[in-house]
């Protein structure tokens, strides 16, 4: 994929791309009092994009029409509509709006795409209707939307933490190659923690294994650990993940890293190497079957 920018101008309408994301790590150091639990992540923009268009609306109110490749929610059900709603109500506006989600990142693989859209959403309305709303206004209505919401505000790299909704901005550029694969199921994200059994002292060493290596601005060494917390979760819900992950990495392809709660996984390769990326592809294809696809990190 090619580097391009996140808003476009589409005649009398503007075009903002949603980046997937991938968690580098994904600690857990319990659970809070309000029954969430406390994150540790390192998340990381991916240049695969949902795509929001915003145009001018032919109905009263928000007109929200969903297509692509992939599955999404219509009508307030879709973040993508409550977000355009929270950020209308807050601004004290009235807008006829037409919001065309196309939809190419598969829900319930940990990619986080949902979020994007409505980080999106929020961004690109605030630009086109000229709210004029500040950022802290903006992560408000991102926090009360969902916990990764916020995140994708900015970025293209960031260590969160509390529920996921307080964002550290890494400064250190960190680029990649990844081949991502996607089995065929999904994960909901909520049965993942709720089948979580946690585990202090693994927490305990991962935390300060993960601390200095942020200290010392090695994300590459982050990346490296493979570390999520969710993993054993994931992989008691849908055991054939676990069996992908373990075949795969049989072939040499490792680590094989869960991303978020799951489904997808995630190989950084080497060196940046396009034509081994590639070969790993069509290794994943012919041995398993499995869809596969190649990013980089995000440049926003």
């Amino acid at each position: 994929m090619t580097s391009t920018v996140q808003f476009e101008t589409i005649g009398d309408g503007l075009l903002v791309r949603a980046p997937a994301k991938i968690n580098l790590s994904l600690l857990i150091a319990g659970k809070r009092p309000d029954g969430f639990h406390e994150l540790e992540t390192v998340m990381a923009k991916i240049n695969w994009f949902d795509e929001v268009l915003i145009e001018p609306g032919s109905k009263p109110g928000i007109e929200l029409t969903c297509q692509g490749p992939e599955w999404a929610p219509a009508g307030d059900e879709n973040l993508v509509y409550r977000a355009a709603r929270l950020l209308l109500d807050n601004a004290g506006r009235k807008a006829d709006v037409s919001i065309t989600l196309t939809k190419n990142i598969p829900a319930g693989t940990g990619l986080g795409s949902a979020s994007s859209d409505a980080a999106a959403t929020l961004l690109g309305l605030n630009r086109y209707l000229e709210l004029g709303a500040p950022a802290d206004d903006l992560h408000g209505l991102a926090a009360r939307l969902g916990s990764d919401v916020p995140f994708f505000l900015g970025g293209p790299l960031a260590f969160c933490t509390g529920k996921g909704e307080k964002i550290k901005k890494i400064d250190k550029n960190f680029d990649f190659l990844a081949m991502l694969i996607l089995p065929n199921v999904s994960v909901s994200t909520i049965t993942a923690y709720d089948n979580y059994t946690h585990d202090q002292a693994l927490y305990e060493t991962l935390h300060s294994c993960i601390k200095e290596h942020l200290e010392k601005h090695r994300i590459d060494l982050i990346a490296q650990m493979c570390a999520n917390m969710l993993a054993g979760a994931c992989f008691g819900l849908q055991g054939e993940i676990a069996k992908l992950k373990a075949a795969v990495e049989s072939t040499g392809i490792t680590p094989c890293c869960l991303s978020g709660s799951g489904s997808a996984m995630f190989y950084i390769i080497g060196d940046a190497d396009e034509r081994a990326a590639y070969e790993y592809q069509t290794r994943i294809r012919k041995e398993f079957g499995c869809r596969s696809i190649i990013v980089t990190n995000n440049r926003w």
